[in-house]
């Protein structure tokens, strides 16, 4: 399913942003990760939802995935019982997602995906609200960040839930962090691996004497062998994924939660980032 004019002008926008180097293609990470996507990985995304959400499941609920990535979430939401619309304006994203769907509910009318935009309000209304609204790590990354938080209000029921997360606003460390992206995108296809082995390998490096030092090396290795316990996610491709999402954009848990609860939200969960990656915030719309 295909979204408005719009959504296919954005979608033009986003293909020349990223031959040009201004824009990560994340639906090519994500492509590369559904290669070690297994059950064990889905039984984590469904905890965490359960565990954010706090419910057993999602019978009988409408969850929508804004920016679908892999289609992990989409997934793990049709698992536990949820009638799910999910939607990305990247076509490989879109094409992820898809692929999910064939393997585990191939045909199953309860489980769309459509191309979109979360900056395109016209679309947004066009798919109506939902239970749950779920955008995890997404909306740091439209280049308009703050325009897609007010934007996800329009698909939250009163009643409803809103599942999203934000970078953390580190400073320094941030702005580090910016520069980094925007040279990794900036450079030929060729060179992209190799630049990001060069930023991680001192990183890790410095890991390992960490836990040599204090004779856990084991514990090293631990950080790869259990990262699918975090979301049922893969360290590696979360590591390209940070180092190549680009636009990028941040902001403090408090900044978050004063701009929800102004405008009919209640913070129902919080689970702060105290580095650069992601606060998580459930919301309960409740006027």
């Amino acid at each position: 399913e295909v979204g408005n004019t719009m959504t296919d002008v954005l979608a033009e926008a986003h293909t020349k942003e990223v031959r040009s180097g201004k824009r990560f293609e994340f639906g090519g990470n994500w492509k590369r990760f559904l290669g070690v996507l297994n059950d064990e990985r889905i039984h984590e995304a469904e905890k965490s939802l359960q565990e954010f959400l706090q419910v057993s499941d999602l019978k009988g609920r409408s969850f929508i995935d804004i920016g679908s990535g892999s289609g992990l979430f989409s997934l793990a939401a049709r698992r536990l019982g949820a009638e799910v619309l999910s939607f990305d304006y990247d076509p490989q994203s879109v094409a992820c997602t898809t692929e999910l769907r064939r393997r585990y509910f191939d045909g199953d009318p309860k489980w769309r995906i459509m191309r979109g935009s979360v900056l395109d309000r016209d679309f947004l209304q066009s798919l109506g609200t939902f239970d749950v609204v779920y955008s995890w790590g997404v909306l740091h990354h439209t280049g308009q960040m703050w325009a897609a938080l007010e934007n996800v209000k329009l698909n939250t029921q009163v009643g409803g839930k809103l599942f999203i997360a934000i970078y953390n606003d580190c400073g320094k460390i941030s702005h580090f962090w910016m520069a980094k992206k925007i040279r990794y995108n900036a450079l030929p296809n060729f060179l992209k691996l190799p630049y990001a082995i060069a930023v991680w390998a001192p990183i890790e490096l410095r890991y390992l004497y960490h836990y040599f030092k204090n004779k856990n090396v084991g514990g090293y290795f631990a950080l790869w062998s259990d990262y699918k316990k975090s979301r049922g996610m893969s360290r590696w491709h979360d590591m390209v994924d940070w180092l190549g999402g680009y636009p990028y954009e941040y902001a403090t848990a408090e900044q978050l939660t004063r701009f929800y609860e102004g405008s009919g939200y209640r913070l129902q969960k919080l689970l702060p980032n105290d580095g650069y990656g992601c606060h998580q915030l459930v919301f309960e719309r409740v006027s």
